[in-house]
């Protein structure tokens, strides 16, 4: 059985092709990032990528934010056009974040491990990776970067966002912090407080990492050895999360591989799947990058006190689009019903959706027919 992507749907509009991702340093030892905790960082380098032209003007701009293993390559290919960034199925000339009108910017989040400081950065202080000496990052860090890299190429106010999972995430913050910056606000699968159980979930994928026994305190980097056990569990787990049983059931059944004798290997062909998704992410990821980007997802709590949350947003003019999906166990619609309720009661021009898909919460990073055309009706109807 291959191990193809479990959803399935139809394509539309165009590609943006051949793309390339660059790198810009914002900040410097003598000028450093000061994070929420007070903190200083630098040098700070950040990787992105930008589709479609920026507007004499600059007021077609639009931010694309990454989920929790994302990066800045979102849209097009870098040399295989089989090979596209993670949301092609999102934007591009004629997609719902249409590149023929909008000036759109990706970038890998602070943190990171595709180009972006994070903690498998060198340490000017000792020219070694950072590993756990890496500063603890909130919500607000990530966002703030991220503005530092739109003031680096010109932008000062967003005709839109949109996130899924941790990338709406992102966006609410940024709504919150800089209320009014955004013009519409597009909100995928998210939440703005992570339950008992989804911060159970992480803990567990974390502890896969920390007990491997090539983990070194997160000093693993130089050594020959990665904590490679404990990070493709950690990716077999959240995966499962990121599914649903449905789609799982459907793919699968209880098919299984070999004589059908009993073994405590590989003998169902959804354990090779997991497996196969597991030694994929180490092609890509960094363990500790995992650690510090669950950590601040875990600690997200942007409503804690509503009525200061709804202060912030009385001025605000953003308009916003949330989405869930009925299958969706890790974030499901209730999640984003809260977010609705709070944005509401703010006087916001607020739109939920739940859209019917089998495919969990990885259904917004798939060409679901209704969803795409919902987002393509909202960010085209400004």
């Amino acid at each position: 059985m291959t191990h193809q992507a479990l959803g399935a749907g139809v394509e539309r509009g165009g590609s943006v092709g051949l793309v390339e991702t660059r790198s810009v340093r914002l900040f410097t030892e003598e000028r450093p990032f000061v994070l929420a905790s007070g903190e200083t960082l630098g040098p700070l380098d950040v990787a992105y990528e930008t589709y479609g032209t920026l507007a004499p003007d600059a007021s077609n701009a639009f931010v694309v934010c990454h989920a929790l293993t994302g990066d800045a390559h979102a849209a097009g290919h870098h040399g295989d056009p089989e090979h596209v960034g993670w949301w092609d199925t999102m934007i591009g000339p004629g997609k719902p974040v249409d590149t023929n009108r909008l000036f759109v910017v990706s970038s890998n989040l602070l943190g990171g491990c595709k180009g972006t400081t994070g903690p498998s950065s060198p340490d000017p202080r000792s020219d070694r990776p950072y590993g756990l000496r890496f500063p603890l990052t909130t919500m607000s860090d990530l966002v703030e970067v991220q503005r530092a890299l739109l003031r680096h190429l010109g932008v000062r106010r967003l005709q839109g966002a949109i996130g899924g999972s941790l990338g709406g995430m992102q966006v609410l913050q940024w709504e919150l912090d800089h209320p009014g910056e955004i013009d519409d606000a597009v909100l995928v699968c998210a939440s703005a407080r992570l339950t008992a159980q989804n911060i159970a979930l992480s803990a567990v994928a974390r502890a896969s990492i920390m007990k491997d026994e090539h983990w070194a305190g997160g000093d693993y980097y130089g050594s020959g050895s990665r904590p490679d056990v404990g990070l493709s569990v950690a990716r077999m787990l959240a995966h499962i999360t990121y599914v649903s049983e449905e789609a799982l059931q459907t793919k699968f059944g209880r098919e299984q591989r070999g004589d059908g004798r009993p073994t405590f290997g590989i003998d169902f062909e959804v354990e090779s799947y997991l497996e196969h998704q597991g030694q994929k992410f180490l092609e890509r990821f960094d363990a500790n990058t995992y650690l510090y980007l669950s950590r601040v997802m875990d600690y997200f709590d942007p409503f804690a006190d509503e009525a200061a949350a709804i202060r912030r947003l009385l001025d605000s003019r953003t308009r916003w689009l949330l989405v869930s999906f009925d299958s969706d166990w890790r974030f499901p619609t209730s999640h984003s019903t809260q977010i609705a309720r709070v944005l509401r009661a703010a006087g916001r021009d607020v739109t939920h959706r739940e859209i019917s898909s089998p495919w969990g919460h990885d259904s917004f990073l798939l060409p679901v027919a209704e969803y795409l055309d919902l987002v393509d009706d909202f960010l085209g109807g400004r």
